[in-house]
Order: structure tokens, then sequence, then C-alpha cells
């Protein structure tokens, strides 16, 4: 990790643009950690797979970015909305983020964005992501965990190091006792690091290994819908090598978490 800015910007307590505030965090490593927000009044109805803005004032301006919400719908009015974030190291939004304490206030806009499920989709749903991108998923699953409504799902997550496959205990509990029909394929892209010892699961990074989950799992283009979340290169990667392998590009639906080209702490901040 390379280490962050000091951050010296006054953080403004309160503001008239202020509408919810940090009810929970959770920390994972030094630079990821899961964050609640709630609405101070009646939560903003979403679909799983979009986006909220969060943000505060700082030296006399807004400081905000977008977060895919990894919570369902039906629990922000009592949980809030959960975002799932690493800590970018240059002063932007999030450096202003890990300095919050809970109960501190926000400003939180949205929803936004057109990455969501289709309806009644009996195909297999095979959903691939790097980092923070598995976030959308999280939601879509937990929301049809609430509704009954299950779909084949096969979750390939990739990372840099074990400690941050995000909700690793929580996939594999719903892939070991079957309360959800998902088939959770995490993937490590540095595995001689020393902070990855002991690790037994797959290598490599998800565009590499991709093709090969579809083949063990008998994956076939014309019964499979994929959704891809993530850093651009990998997005556009793994849609390369999945239409080369006869994946119509109709069945091939992604989400960049920045453009490509541009900084990942560049993405939607004022």
């Amino acid at each position: 990790m390379i280490e962050p800015q000091e951050d010296t910007r006054a953080i403004e307590i309160e503001h008239e643009a202020y509408n919810a505030r940090l009810i929970k965090r959770v920390d994972h490593t030094d630079d990821l950690a899961t964050f609640w927000v709630k609405f101070d009044g009646e939560p903003t109805p979403f679909e799983p797979g979009q986006y909220m803005t969060i943000g505060v004032y700082a030296d006399g301006k807004i400081v905000q970015r977008p977060y895919s919400v990894a919570s369902p719908p039906e629990t922000a009015g009592e949980d809030g909305y959960e975002f799932y974030v690493r800590l970018v190291p240059i002063l932007r939004f999030t450096t202003l983020l890990w300095r919050l304490p809970v109960g501190h206030e926000m400003r939180m806009i949205g929803p936004k964005g057109r990455f969501m499920l289709e309806p009644d989709d009996a195909r297999t749903h095979l959903f691939v992501s790097t980092g923070t991108g598995i976030a959308p998923f999280m939601a879509m699953i937990r929301q049809h965990l609430i509704q009954g409504t299950s779909r084949r799902t096969v979750m390939l997550n990739g990372s840099s190091y074990v400690d941050e496959l995000g909700y690793r205990d929580e996939l594999e509990a719903w892939e070991r006792d079957g309360t959800y029909p998902v088939t959770y394929v995490p993937t490590i892209s540095r595995p001689k690091d020393p902070r990855n010892e002991g690790w037994t699961g797959r290598t490599g990074r998800a565009e590499s290994i991709v093709l090969d989950v579809c083949r063990d799992l008998g994956l076939k283009p014309e019964e499979t819908v994929v959704y891809i979340c993530g850093n651009p290169d990998m997005i556009l990667n793994v849609e390369q090598v999945l239409m080369d392998r006869g994946f119509p590009e109709f069945h091939v639906k992604k989400e960049l978490y920045w453009p490509k080209g541009k900084d990942a702490g560049l993405k939607a901040e004022e």
C-alpha cells in the first residue's frame, strides 16, 4: 500500500446540505473498509447494481464520490446503505472518509446507474469482479435471498491478496450450506507474495482464468449472461476473451469503476 498523503483539510461538522450520517464502519485492512450511511429521513429506493454518491464539505466545498451499494434496498431504512471502499492515497474523498467518526453527518444523493439485472432471467449468471467491484453483486444476491428468487450464479472475484477478498466468508457460507446457488471462485494475482502464504486456491488475474472457469463449470455462451465490474482494463480484457470464446456481445454487461485511462481516484469526484 502507498502511504496516503496527510489530509489536513477542515471537514465541516454541520452543513445545510447534509442529509445523512455515517452509522457504522468495519475495517478489513489498512486500506479496505465497509461503511454504512443512512439518510436522516426516509430511504431513497434503488435497484441492486446502482450507486449512490456520498460526500462531505471540506475547506468550503463538497468533496464526494459515487459508490455501488452492496446492501439490498429493503434494508436501507433500518441499516442504511452499505459501501465497500478502498482508500486511495491522494487527497480526494477517501482520505476524508477515513477520518470521519461514526455519527458524522454527510451528504448522500442518488441513485444512478444502469448496471442492473434483467428481470426473470433464467440463464446462469457469471459475475466477474476485482477488488471493490464485487459490491453491486452482493446487493443483487442479497436482494434475491430476500425475495426468494435465486439464480444459478458463478462469482469470480480477483484480488492481489487473500485478505482483500471481500465478502469471502459470506460467499463461502452461502455455497457451503446451499443458502444460495452460488459457486464462489476467488483468485489471487500475486501468489508468491508472503502476504498470500498458504493460499491453495486459483491464481492469476480474472481475465487469465475466466475461460478455465467457464470450461470447468460447463458455462455455455448461449446459456450464460455475464456481468463485469471493476478495473476498466480487466473489464475490457474479460469481455474480449469471452467474445472470442463465442459469447455474444449482448450477453456481456459491464460497469467501469472509472473511465479507462484515468486515475482510480478521479472518478466523479468534485
